[in-house]
């Protein structure tokens, strides 16, 4: 009984013993792999041990956790990424876009640079936001409303007037304009170049002082002043349908000299024959260049019988009689439309031709003869036209010296006339009389909204009853866009009221 009473006592602190040491190699190894995270343990309590077992468990149940506490799967990119992001790096020299789903589509035209050459995008990108951004990249003031709405037909229009702008005769490769023929030929419309500029001209050698007096001198060459010649670039554009052109330096400064701003008649016979070979011109404007007589009639004359133009600008050069007379042939043999011929020196002779083209014409809708002096000879002329002319809208002649016999006319035309809806008598001598008889005729006029005449000399009286005449026409205008199925206005069905007498 007391041999088993001390086997027994001796047994129980062994077991202690031994829990005690695994309790410590667990502490150890706890130690040696560093501070832990504070978790909950499931290390039970040291008064539960069930046995040798315990220490065993507590290996088993430990977990490894990350160094980098914000890795996770979801940060590896999709191959797809992969591939759209390899596609966009080597969109140059691998251009793929038409073989991807229109959502990839989208992502790598968002992403490519507005840089790239105009070889890998013209013919391959239409997206309409990929255009936009190459704009807002090269020029900060866009007006996408000018050129129909599209931002890749304003980037082609642009980059090509750019080109064009800054080509310098005899030192630009013309290659630099011919090879973006294939690229920009289905997209431009429209042309306005408000610069052309000449050759650079080398400063010659020094003159020698042994010449003779015989006038060796004068037998000098003088420099080429032509511009660049369009027709080559013009041809290659089976879409054009606006030229506008003026030949002259912007900015040149302090550099000024007479020959920047030279349209010599090489420049004229070759625009000449350029716009005659272009069918599809609607609209050619040559302005601020210096063209006089001989010049406009070569000009008029390459565009009689043109089976598209419909609008004729040659304003602020130095045309006269002889040029009018040129534009009023051309109104029997076009279909123009608008004639502008401001700020010229058009006469009373010149006024008149125009007049007897006008008296027959049915297609002009507008003339601007502003700026010049056709005085009251011509504008009696032009008034006399109206009675029987049954197509023109509007009308300026604004600056001419006219006086009051052509106001005179003018009252019994707007009496008759029912398609005139603008006159321009501004900065004119129309006095207190004509004031009155223009006053008088518009008391029977029930289809012109406007009639300027500041300036003019007119009454304050007269210039304010003929402003209310307007603005009763004007409102009667509104009334039939607002009711398209009633022809006619409730006053106007009843006709003029006659004054009690």
């Amino acid at each position: 009984m007391q041999e088993t009473l001390a086997t027994s006592t001796l047994s129980a602190p062994r077991r202690s013993s031994i829990s005690t040491q695994e309790m410590f190699s667990t502490a150890d190894q706890t130690s040696s792999t560093g501070p832990q995270p504070s978790r909950p343990s499931n290390i039970p309590p040291p008064g539960k041990s069930k046995g040798w077992n315990s220490g065993t468990k507590v290996r088993r149940m430990r977990r490894i956790i990350a160094e980098d506490p914000e890795w996770s799967l979801a940060t590896v990119p999709l191959l797809t990424e992969l591939c759209i992001q390899h596609i966009i790096k080597n969109f140059q020299n691998n251009p793929i876009l038409k073989q991807l789903l229109p959502e990839h589509q989208q992502k790598v035209l968002s992403h490519l640079s507005p840089e790239l050459p105009l070889a890998v995008t013209a013919n391959l990108i239409d997206d309409e936001n990929y255009w936009r951004r190459c704009c807002m990249h090269r020029w900060p003031v866009c007006h996408v409303a000018r050129h129909g709405g599209s931002w890749k037909r304003l980037f082609f229009e642009r980059h090509l007037e750019n080109l064009i702008k800054h080509f310098i005769p005899s030192t630009t490769d013309p290659a630099v304009l011919l090879d973006l023929l294939p690229l920009c030929r289905s997209y431009v419309r429209r042309l306005r170049v408000d610069q052309l500029l000449p050759p650079v001209q080398l400063p010659g050698p020094p003159r020698s002082g042994e010449l003779s007096d015989s006038g060796s001198e004068g037998e000098t060459e003088e420099p080429a002043t032509d511009h660049y010649q369009l027709r080559d670039l013009v041809a290659g554009l089976s879409h054009l349908e606006e030229l506008d052109l003026v030949y002259g330096v912007k900015d040149c400064g302090m550099n000024f000299e007479g020959n920047l701003f030279l349209f010599t008649y090489r420049d004229c016979h070759s625009l000449a024959a350029t716009i005659k070979a272009c069918h599809t011109l609607k609209i050619f404007r040559l302005t601020r260049s210096k063209v006089d007589d001989d010049k406009a009639r070569i000009l008029i004359r390459s565009l009689l019988n043109h089976p598209a133009l419909e609008e004729l600008d040659l304003s602020h050069n130095l045309i006269g009689d002889r040029g009018a007379r040129a534009a009023a042939k051309l109104l029997s043999h076009s279909h123009l439309r608008v004639l502008n011929l401001a700020n010229n020196q058009v006469r009373a002779p010149g006024a008149q031709s125009l007049a007897h083209a006008l008296a027959h014409n049915t297609n002009l809708i507008s003339l601007n003869l502003r700026l010049n002096c056709i005085e009251d000879e011509g504008g009696q002329a032009l008034a006399h036209a109206l009675q029987t002319n049954k197509c023109l809208t509007t009308l300026h002649l604004g600056g001419n010296e006219l006086s009051e016999p052509t106001a005179t006319l003018l009252s019994q035309v707007l009496s008759v006339n029912t398609t005139l809806t603008s006159i321009n008598l501004s900065c004119n001598h129309i006095g207190l009389d004509g004031g009155k008889q223009l006053l008088e005729g518009m008391s029977d006029n029930k289809t012109l909204l406007e009639l300027d005449l500041r300036l003019s000399d007119v009454a304050q009286e007269s210039e304010y009853l003929i402003g209310q005449v307007l603005c009763a026409n004007r409102e009667a205008a509104r009334q039939r866009t607002l009711n398209p199925g009633h022809l006619m206005s409730p006053v106007i069905a009843k006709g003029p009221e006659k004054p009690a007498r």
